[in-house]
């Protein structure tokens, strides 16, 4: 079983999209185990602070190390001292790719940070020493909905969380190239009817109409991994 532990501060929003998911229905089958830890319950004082003023002045606030901290080593026995991948959601990480869910996904466990306002205090970080991990060239409110990304992404490649764990395989980005287009019931769709190829019957037919859709796909709309494949395919010996 894979866990999970992420330390927010709106633990709300991470309950509301795995009851609300694929990922109850892992949760249901006991392939991973997801649970929230609170940072306001580390707060300082009465009014339970987590951020402040930047030292040196400028706009926006952060984050505050103590809480963080304090936050952490809940969920470190959450976690029951299991060694787990610590990641912190950030803008200025590695990108997400689905090479990163492949590469990661050998991890059991997780504890992911989610940051608020200009993010958190460097001491933390430095304390913690977590991984960082962008979902784009984008900045957010919080790190909340970036974790259910990349849990979700990593969770859907558990055997027997999908259906069928080839749709996953299939899935753009889960090869060299993009997904081709889809059809299903009926037939006919104010006049746009479904390619004959895929009425035909002939697997290796459709197959191959697939694979030519993903490489026009590709080279049209992600020249990058148009020339990448090109390049794949002409070192490939088979």
């Amino acid at each position: 079983m894979k866990r999970f532990v992420v330390i927010s501060p709106v633990p709300e929003i991470i309950d509301s999209i795995v009851a609300n998911s694929i990922l109850r229905q892992a949760v249901e089958k006991e392939l991973v185990d997801i649970r929230t830890v609170n940072l306001r319950e580390f707060g300082v004082g009465n009014y339970r602070q987590i951020d402040d003023e930047p030292f040196g002045g400028g706009p926006g606030m952060v984050l505050m190390a103590e809480p963080v901290l304090q936050a952490y080593e809940r969920a470190c026995e959450v976690l029951d001292g299991q060694p787990a991948r610590v990641i912190y959601p950030s803008p200025q990480g590695d990108p997400w790719t689905q090479t990163t869910v492949r590469e990661e996904g050998r991890h059991n466990a997780f504890i992911f940070l989610c940051g608020h306002y200009k993010g958190i205090d460097e001491r933390a970080l430095d304390i913690i020493q977590p991984v960082e991990f962008s979902i784009g060239d984008v900045v957010v409110s919080g790190g909340e909905i970036p974790t259910m990304l990349m849990i979700d992404s990593l969770v859907r490649w558990i055997p027997g969380v999908l259906n069928d764990i080839t749709s996953a395989a299939t899935d753009t980005h889960a090869g060299e190239l993009l997904d081709g287009p889809w059809y299903t019931r009926p037939r006919i769709v104010r006049g746009r009817p479904v390619p004959d190829v895929l009425l035909s019957g002939h697997h290796e037919r459709i197959e191959a109409w697939r694979l030519q859709q993903r490489e026009r796909r590709t080279r049209e709309r992600r020249p990058d991994l148009w020339k990448r494949y090109l390049e794949n395919k002409g070192n490939r010996t088979d």
